[in-house]
């Protein structure tokens, strides 16, 4: 489909360095080979995790796309160039939403609306219930049968029935994360200390762009598509809900194939897919909450206080080693401790300390040596400090590695090298990152898992001459560019489901083999 190379294309124009919009010396329009076709060409990307100012300031960099405060204009007539004109009562060509055609303005700007009405209003793991109802309701716009509070949180699933045949689920997400938002963007969030920095509001305004562009395109497939809006991503524990006390599978079916895309600091305009025989996609991890306990007191008494802060200090600076002395060389692993919580005032020793901490590896062996290294550091530690009692170390969620299915992958990569030419469609060697998507494989039920890029051409091209770092997932300058991003994550996710789905002949009839 043309229009996603063209939304690179014109990514590149808009967000350039200098960020001209009209007039001036000209900007270059050609996207350089390292945006279009190198993974890891940037070293912001590769290397360096620092906060960056977001999309360098550059949200309004094309007129005909932004309004003049920044926010992108819902009402746009080619918002990234990829849209095709509509009737004058916004109603698209009779054909727009073969599989073949651009993408019709009225699904963009549906998605568009939705994703900065999301963006402005996160909601928190176990929160989402303003999110999971804008969910149900485009759904429901869309014809599916929406059932809601599946698992007894926010689970929401539409159910899209187009007659015998396969069973496609596509996942997103619905939680946001407890992080400040620097964006300086017209709709940031209005959430204090809320913000959609790991993406999945584009996840949501992506699905719901598929789901239109399958549901107006009935004629050509059949089977059923199933979309679950899952909560509770970014405690790991959400999908286990939806599966387990959920009973999704037993309630909607067993998927044939289940389908899911992530956000990533990658060049916007481009999808990511693990390569055939290379690592897992993504690590298994480990949360765990450890509490170690103290003797509180008066600050001017140390001598009769068991001072839980030093304590877990102490704990913090040694499982900084555990990986070197659990893992071999070779290994890839990961052990952080996210949070430490003590104390209220300077002038009381307290009696606790809490710390939340996170173990990541590509096999379940890694995963379960350093994690019981870990729990070795905490009581160690503990006992080393004179702790009136053993600490608690408590295992909060697991996930697996993320594995692609192979045979899978194979087809939905396909789609995507034919969707946007095999250029943008790169490989990603293995992530420390990790996700509780890989519990929807369970029973052997294929996944395919591939990244959406989402940095601008402007602040990728910055980050390559030394300048800025792009700002990463779950950073306070995380910003997708809309532009070019949203309509790449609406047509892989239709021509993945495609892949799967059973076409239907012109005529409405199957088609022959």
């Amino acid at each position: 489909m043309r229009c996603v190379v063209v939304t690179a294309a014109r990514a590149a124009r808009d967000a350039d360095d200098d960020g001209h919009t009209g007039g001036g010396a000209p900007t270059r329009t050609d996207v350089p080979p390292a945006h279009a076709d190198r993974a890891d060409a940037c070293p912001a990307y590769a290397d360096r995790t620092n906060v960056s100012r977001a999309h360098a300031d550059r949200a309004d960099a094309s007129p005909a796309y932004a309004n003049r405060d920044g926010a992108p204009r819902a009402d746009s007539p080619r918002p990234g160039a990829a849209a095709v004109d509509a009737d004058r009562d916004g109603a698209p060509p009779a054909y727009a939403a073969r599989p073949d055609d651009p993408l019709p303005r009225p699904v963009l700007r549906s998605a568009v609306e939705l994703y900065l009405d999301l963006h402005a209003h996160p909601e928190l793991s176990g929160h989402e219930h303003r999110t999971a109802g804008r969910l149900a309701a485009r759904l429901t716009e869309l014809g599916c049968t929406v059932t809601r509070s599946v698992g007894g949180g926010h689970g929401t699933v539409g159910v899209l029935d187009n007659g015998p045949g396969p069973v496609v689920l596509l996942r997103t997400e619905l939680d946001a994360l407890p992080v400040t938002e620097a964006t300086g963007l017209a709709y940031a969030s209005t959430v204090p200390g809320v913000m959609h920095a790991c993406g999945h509001d584009l996840h949501i305004a992506a699905v719901t762009g598929a789901v239109a562009l399958l549901a107006a395109s009935r004629d050509t497939w059949r089977g059923t598509l199933l979309v679950v809006g899952q909560p509770e991503e970014e405690t790991l524990t959400g999908a286990r809900s939806l599966l387990e006390e959920g009973r999704l599978y037993e309630r909607f079916g067993v998927p044939d194939a289940v389908l899911a895309q992530h956000a990533a600091p990658l060049p916007a305009g481009t999808l990511a897919h693990a390569p055939a025989g290379g690592p897992p996609l993504m690590a298994g991890s480990v949360a765990v909450e450890a509490v170690l306990h103290g003797r509180g007191g008066h600050a001017a008494t140390p001598h009769l206080n068991v001072d839980p802060v030093l304590m877990a200090a102490a704990t913090v600076l040694r499982l900084r080693t555990a990986v070197a002395e659990a893992t071999a060389p070779a290994e890839q692993a990961v052990l952080t401790v996210g949070s430490v919580r003590a104390g209220e005032r300077g002038n009381v020793t307290p009696d606790h300390a809490e710390l939340s901490l996170t173990v990541r590896a590509f096999t379940q062996d890694a995963l379960d040596r350093l994690t019981a290294a870990a729990e070795r550091v905490v009581r160690a530690e503990a006992a080393a400090s004179g702790a009136p009692r053993a600490p608690g170390f408590t295992v909060t969620a697991r996930s697996p590695a993320l594995v692609p299915d192979p045979e899978l992958t194979a087809r939905v990569r396909l789609a995507h090298e034919r969707l946007l030419g095999p250029g943008r469609v790169l490989d990603l060697s293995g992530s420390p990152a990790t996700e509780d998507f890989p519990h929807f494989a369970a029973g052997g039920v294929p996944v395919a898992y591939w990244m959406l890029g989402t940095t601008g051409a402007g602040p990728w091209r910055t980050a390559r001459a030394g300048g800025d770092p792009v700002p990463p997932n779950h950073a306070p300058g995380f910003a997708p560019d809309v532009r070019a991003a949203l309509p790449v994550g609406i047509t892989a996710l239709a021509a993945a489901a495609r892949q799967v789905l059973a076409p239907r002949s012109a005529g409405g009839g199957e088609a022959g083999s």
